[in-house]
């Protein structure tokens, strides 16, 4: 199974975000961090973990970097005999709050990867995504994680925002491959309702040729493209892990947890969460649910999609898509090869 920790705070609000963050509410953080292991404690109990049966552990939001190392301490203790002793442990990081103190402190914890919101190298476009850090706070972050013998590092990049050309995103890319890390994550600019750009959609643009040049050019410099918003020479066992539909504690206010048919979804505000972790809403999944979800998964990302879960109608067309080319297949699996048509192919299998 895997595990992930929602961490709600952020130094400031993005643009283009739609997670569940605040920019004020700093002095609920040890409460918080207090009720986070209160319900995984619970979690721990409700998915019967037993000693070394978690694989990964990602810590995401929000921006984990604004929360002391000492105040994870805790939370780490609770779950250092559920880790596998080669367990993936991830967290996210902010460039400007990344420090070189808070870094040692989470390896001193038993992190073993980074992944930076690093977003571009263009400063005015860190600027017009409200991003809090500069090029250079970014650079410096990733080699301190780096000297301080981290063993995987990622960053994130974003594409098709508004005046977004291929040189400038070439010129990412190339100061991406210039840093010591083995993963990128490269993300379509999308406009989510209730975000600041939700009021100025014209600020995305719809550029297709982008998103294949990105991707060419990434792949280009050796890292392959494992799901359609991510490439490396080391692919994330967590990533993996959601794709593989495997069963996932998730804590923290805003997250999401999944077991067998069920989702957990937590209170999303901080009060609410502090003053009752356990106060969680379920949902049941029913089995079509379930099977549509392995297919979108499994097509977007190389686990692929496992013939024997797929009806006799859905094999025949998807049996003609590996005609067409639009598939690869085996005797067991089918496999898609362009990300980008997949849940154009996800919909007409399921159609």
């Amino acid at each position: 199974m895997l595990a992930y920790i929602h961490i709600p705070y952020c130094d400031s609000k993005c643009h283009y975000c739609s997670f569940n963050t605040y920019v004020d509410k700093f002095e609920t953080q040890s409460q918080y961090m207090h009720a986070l292991h209160t319900q995984l404690t619970f979690e721990l109990q409700r998915f019967l973990a037993k000693p070394n049966s978690i694989e990964t552990l990602f810590i995401g939001g929000g921006t984990p970097s604004t929360v002391a190392p000492e105040l994870y301490a805790p939370i780490f203790k609770l779950l250092k005999p559920y880790l596998q002793e080669n367990a993936e442990i991830t967290t996210e990081a902010n460039p400007n709050s990344a420090t070189r103190s808070w870094l040692e402190g989470m390896k001193n914890l038993g992190v073993n990867r980074i992944s930076f919101g690093v977003q571009s190298f263009n400063a005015q476009k860190l600027k017009a995504l409200n991003r809090a850090h500069n090029p250079q706070q970014a650079k410096d972050a990733i080699l301190h994680a780096k000297a301080l013998g981290f063993e995987h590092l990622s960053l994130d990049l974003i594409y098709n925002y508004l005046g977004d050309s291929k040189a400038m995103l070439l010129n990412d890319i190339n100061e991406a491959f210039s840093l010591p890390i083995d993963h990128i994550s490269a993300y379509e600019l999308t406009i989510e309702d209730g975000t600041k750009f939700s009021h100025t959609p014209e600020v995305r643009q719809d550029d297709e040729s982008l998103a294949f040049y990105v991707a060419q050019e990434i792949e280009k410099r050796g890292f392959k493209a494992y799901e359609i918003s991510n490439y490396g020479t080391y692919q994330s066992k967590h990533n993996q892990g959601y794709w593989e539909t495997k069963d996932y504690i998730g804590a923290g206010a805003g997250a999401v947890g999944f077991l067998k048919d069920r989702r957990f979804y937590p209170q999303t505000n901080i009060e609410t969460y502090v003053s009752n972790p356990l106060n969680i809403t379920e949902e049941l999944l029913s089995q079509e649910e379930l099977l549509t979800e392995k297919i979108f998964l499994g097509l977007r990302s190389t686990v692929g999609v496992k013939k024997e879960i797929l009806s006799a109608k859905m094999i025949q067309k998807a049996d003609l898509l590996c005609k067409e080319k639009k598939l690869l297949c085996n005797g067991t699996y089918y496999y898609n090869n362009n990300f980008f048509l997949s849940d154009e192919l996800a919909l007409y299998i399921l159609g």
